[in-house]
Formats: C-alpha cells, structure tokens, sequence
C-alpha cells in the first residue's frame, strides 16, 4: 500500500502538467492566430489606403498630359478643318453661295453651323494646345486669326460671306494645320456628323 501512493502521486503530477502545457500550448497558438488575423487586417487596410492614394493622386506623368494634350488637339482641329471645307469652302468654290444657286438657302444655313463650329474647335484646339509648350508656342501667333472667325458663321448664315470671308476660314485652318505639323501633332480633316455639326 505504501508502494502506490508515490506512483499515484507522480502520475496525478503527469496528468496535470499536461493539462497545464497543453492550455498554455492552444492559447499560444490563439494568440498567434489574433496576431496573423490582426496583422492581415493591418496589412490590407494598408494596401487599401496605398489604392485610395493611387486613385485619387494625379497618375498623368508630364509626358502623358503632353501627349493627351496633342490628341486632344489634332481632333478638335481635324474637326474644324473638316467642317471648314466640307461646308463653307468647297461649296463657295462650287458657286453654291450665289443669288439663284440651286439649294443656296440650305447651302448657307450648312455654312453657317460650320462657321460657329469651325471658330468653336479651333477655340477648343487652342485650349487644348496649352497642355504641351511647343505645340502652345505654334499656335499663339494664330489665336487673333482665330478669333476673327468668331463672326463669320452669322455672315455666312445671312449670304453676306465675300471672297475674303471664305479665304480667312482657308487661311486660319492651314496655319493651324502648319502648327499642327511644325509640333509633331499633324492635323488631317475629319467631317464632323450633322449632330456634331448642329451641337457645335
């Protein structure tokens, strides 16, 4: 009898620190498991707030703002261009403008939206050429000549237009193409819709 009292002894001793290791050991392991779990949270809050950051921030490099600049540009006056001779130069030229011409009030009503369109995107044009300084320094000498357009789509609309009328649109168009080209953005012309026409 006296025998198995120490040999019970030592395995109650046993039994409890196992007991004793494994609950220290499982929430060993539950902190460690909130540390991962905390961390990841920190952790992707932090990728979510760097993407917040990326939105928000101006990701257009000077370059790129150069090059939408020059995009922008090149399309508005390809517009105008287009409008230009579409409507105002080439039936000029054809005779369309004159007293008796067969569809002359259509003719000028065509000719006057284009007038307003024309000076509208060279107006466009030449905002968006101040995005790149070579093509802003190409164009600065044509902004009076631009502006003497502003009028001519009423004149046009009325039949008043004259020979130097239709040669001012001719005139201004081709320095802005010559721009265009002098700064890397070629302007090619591009007849705008009667809706792109009527919008201006």
């Amino acid at each position: 009898m006296p025998s198995t009292f120490p040999i019970r002894r030592i395995v109650v001793a046993v039994v409890l620190s196992c007991t004793v290791l494994v609950s220290t050991t499982a929430c060993g392991g539950e902190t460690r498991s909130t540390e991962n779990t905390t961390q990841s949270t920190t952790e992707k809050s932090a990728q979510d707030a760097a993407l917040v950051a990326a939105k928000t921030a101006s990701p257009t490099p000077s370059a790129e703002r150069q090059r939408l600049a020059k995009t922008r540009f090149v399309a508005n006056a390809g517009l105008a261009a287009g409008a230009a001779y579409q409507w105002i130069v080439k039936p000029f030229k054809a005779g369309k403008f004159k007293k008796g011409a067969k569809g002359r009030t259509f003719a000028l009503v065509k000719a006057g939206l284009a007038g307003a369109f024309t000076y509208n995107r060279l107006k466009a044009a030449t905002e968006n050429a101040k995005g790149d300084p070579l093509l802003s320094k190409a164009l600065a000498p044509l902004s009076s000549g631009i502006d003497s357009l502003k009028n001519l789509g009423g004149k046009l609309r009325n039949g008043d237009a004259s020979d130097a009328d239709v040669s001012q649109f001719e005139k201004v168009i081709g320095g802005v193409k010559d721009a265009g080209a002098g700064a890397g953005a070629p302007v090619k012309d591009q007849v705008p819709s009667a809706g792109q026409l009527a919008g201006g």
